[in-house]
């Protein structure tokens, strides 16, 4: 059969962008098909603009602690809105440099969705289209719990907020994961009242309280009200429209606007998966793992099979799946073997990577745990950074099976020990690399030599040491 396209990529977020590009680097005729927007949910209004958002509120922090202290030439500026500074940056992003891009691509942009007709046929505008392999690469939608009165009161979620023409006064916020708790903390820098309600003891309460904590403290002492263990009911409007929230333990909460951010749901509706023979559930699209779905001409890469929901692991997943496509099957890459790190851009960041404590414990691993405190670093003190940790959980040979970095910089930090995990390079590796000084990396080479140190307590190895030393 003759197909119109090697390859067809339907999404073009982070994993349809890989797919698209490299394929067409490599000499394919691609074809790629994006109803809404290039970059999908990341590049408009996840990832790329919350970290803008967020630079202008540490921004203005910075300048009121600095006023406090007498140290500002200049008052605190006054809130200015963010969101048309913002929209100019993604607009230049988007057509100034992503799009040159796909330059060797043929692009079905903004023509509508993609529905198969069967296996190697999509159609997209009442026009078909065939390719040899096609790859799903469609992301999430914000999930919006059915709370009553919801959808009466106009609420926002990472796909609205940053339409807003201005910061409201006030904000309630739904949910303690990583989108709730970063922009709770951007709103209230920037002047809103934020009050955060979450069903569980604390915020994004499935990972180490030792970080959790620590954010928990600084959004409390920045004035950020946490309501813990509550629900909201139900949702209405005031007589001067305002949003009220009451909870299950009879709470009233008003405040301008209401942020939910309580989870994602799929967003391939629209495909009709049934026509290409492809198995789903509503927790995701099945693939095995060299991310073929049941169809093996067809891959379905990133949010959609819902493995790991970031942006960096769905880029990964694009990448490992046209690779894939054109090889053997003893050199396939297995998507499952490569560890994913994330990162929570609040202020101070939290990153993690690998197994956390309860992981180890439920597989019946023994391990010990290495703290690096940001407090006892002598450039972090004189920063003033010196809130956090890095914390390594490892064998006694060394063996690194995860770690958590809260504090300054950690989102950059946490990319070495994914490295160490992902090649099993042990903590005397760490140890033995030059790290520059006085960065907060460093932090992590002084994490290795306290694991060394540990080793040291063993009268073996001293006596082993002292004799070596003599001999």
């Amino acid at each position: 059969m003759k197909y119109d396209y090697d390859v067809i990529t339907i999404g073009l977020g982070p994993a349809g962008m890989a797919v698209a590009v490299m394929g067409a680097e490599m000499g394919l005729k691609v074809c790629a098909i994006e109803k809404h927007r290039l970059g999908g949910e990341c590049m408009n209004v996840g990832c790329i603009p919350s970290k803008s958002l967020l630079r202008m509120a540490k921004a203005r922090s910075i300048f009121g602690k600095l006023e406090k202290l007498g140290l500002a030439a200049t008052p605190k500026p006054a809130v200015v809105d963010p969101f048309p500074r913002i929209g100019r940056h993604l607009k230049f992003i988007s057509e100034k440099k992503t799009m040159k891009m796909f330059d060797k691509v043929d692009m079905l942009y903004q023509q509508g969705y993609a529905s198969f007709v069967d296996k190697h046929t999509v159609e997209v505008a009442g026009k078909r289209y065939t390719a040899r392999r096609i790859f799903i690469c469609a992301g999430t939608r914000p999930a919006t719990p059915s709370f009553d009165g919801i959808e009466d009161v106009e609420y926002l979620t990472n796909d609205t907020i940053f339409s807003l023409d201005t910061i409201p006064g006030s904000m309630i916020v739904v949910g303690g994961g990583a989108i709730a708790c970063e922009m709770a903390q951007a709103f209230s820098r920037l002047g809103c009242e934020v009050t955060v309600i979450i069903r569980g003891p604390r915020l994004m309460w499935r990972q180490s309280p030792d970080a959790t904590d620590i954010i928990e403290e600084t959004f409390e002492r920045e004035g950020i009200t946490i309501l813990r263990e509550r629900k909201p009911v139900k949702f209405e409007r005031s007589a001067t429209g305002h949003v009220v929230m009451h909870t299950d333990d009879g709470e009233q909460v008003v405040a301008e606007k209401v942020l939910v951010a309580a989870g994602r749901r799929m967003a391939f509706d629209e495909m009709k998966l049934e026509n290409a023979g492809v198995k789903y559930t509503d927790k995701g699209i099945a693939v095995n793992r060299h991310l073929q779905t049941s169809q093996r001409n067809i891959y379905a890469c990133g949010d959609c099979n819902s493995f790991a929901q970031f942006s960096h692991a769905a880029m990964h997943q694009g990448m490992i799946a046209i690779m894939n496509s054109m090889m053997p099957l003893p050199f396939r890459k297995d998507y499952r073997k490569f560890v994913v790190p994330w990162t929570v851009f609040t202020d101070p960041q939290f990153s993690h990577v690998g197994l956390g404590e309860q992981d180890l414990k439920e597989r019946g691993i023994k391990y010990e745990v290495i703290t690096a405190a940001y407090g006892d670093y002598g450039a972090a003190i004189a920063e003033t950074v010196d809130v956090g940790h890095v914390k390594a959980l490892v064998s006694k040979a060394g063996r690194i099976y995860g770690v958590d970095i809260i504090g300054e910089g950690s989102g950059e930090m946490i990319n070495e020990w994914t490295l160490a995990i992902q090649n099993k390079l042990r903590l005397h590796k760490i140890m033995m690399t030059q790290h520059s000084f006085p960065t907060m990396g460093f932090l992590t080479k002084r994490l290795g030599e306290m694991w060394m140190m540990n080793r040291m307590k063993s009268k073996f190895l001293k006596s082993l040491c002292r004799f070596m030393f003599r001999h």
